[in-house]
């Protein structure tokens, strides 16, 4: 399946007053470059052509142009059941992811099966100088080693992570504060010790008191900890 083609499908599934809204969510992206899909819709039409062997031509024509092509790929390689063509397309992918949003809804589920497999490629990805390669990286480690798989060397991997960008800066605040709901007395320290940036630390602390995972006794006391 061709680039043009799937441009043509996505292209009419394009919704013009959502387009404005889209294009505020994703500010790191050019309004002209925000057609205006919603994910249902690119979802669906992910499922749809996800077995068509002529989709390799549109996943190996990088970079693409819109947000909704690469949310497209996205979800392709989320469809991808084999770990080895899932790693190898996501590492190819990686490198021109533009956003938030594109970065955080890649989550393939060959990942999920297969984590402990997918250790060394976070490591690798955690050194990256991209961005959005490294906020990937956080989530993945996020989403699969903060419950029986969780060791505090991933919490003190991350907390080493040295960057001004909002984008890596939040991500880490979030695997914090998701760290606290279901690590609590493993991860309290980074707090207590401050051993995280100033905005980070506060950030932590802030989505942590809004989880409805921490206990109010807690968030009590995690208040406590905010640096003024």
């Amino acid at each position: 399946m061709t680039e043009e083609i799937i441009l043509k499908k996505l292209t009419e599934l394009a919704d013009s007053k959502y387009k404005s809204f889209s294009a505020k969510l994703t500010p790191s992206v050019k309004s002209e470059n925000v057609l205006g899909v919603k994910m249902p819709s690119i979802r669906k039409l992910a499922r749809e052509i996800a077995d068509n062997e002529a989709i390799e031509g549109f996943l190996c024509n990088l970079p693409h142009r819109y947000l909704e092509q690469n949310n497209l790929h996205a979800c392709l390689i989320e469809c991808m059941a084999d770990f080895d063509k899932a790693i190898s397309y996501t590492q190819k992918f990686l490198p021109f992811i533009d956003n938030w949003a594109t970065c955080d809804m890649l989550f393939p589920k060959a990942f999920k099966r297969n984590p402990e497999k997918l250790l060394p490629y976070i490591e690798k990805w955690l050194n990256s100088s991209h961005v959005y390669t490294v906020r990937f990286a956080v989530n993945m480690l996020m989403r699969l080693f903060l419950d029986e798989r969780f060791d505090l060397k991933f919490a003190e991997r991350i907390a080493k992570i040295e960057s001004d960008e909002y984008y890596l800066k939040m991500v880490i605040a979030w695997y914090f504060a998701t760290a606290l709901a279901k690590q609590y007395d493993s991860v309290l320290p980074f707090l207590t010790q401050k051993k995280l940036s100033v905005w980070i630390h506060n950030k932590t602390i802030q989505k942590a008191v809004e989880s409805y995972r921490i206990t109010q006794e807690q968030k009590i006391f995690l208040k406590t900890l905010k640096i003024r």
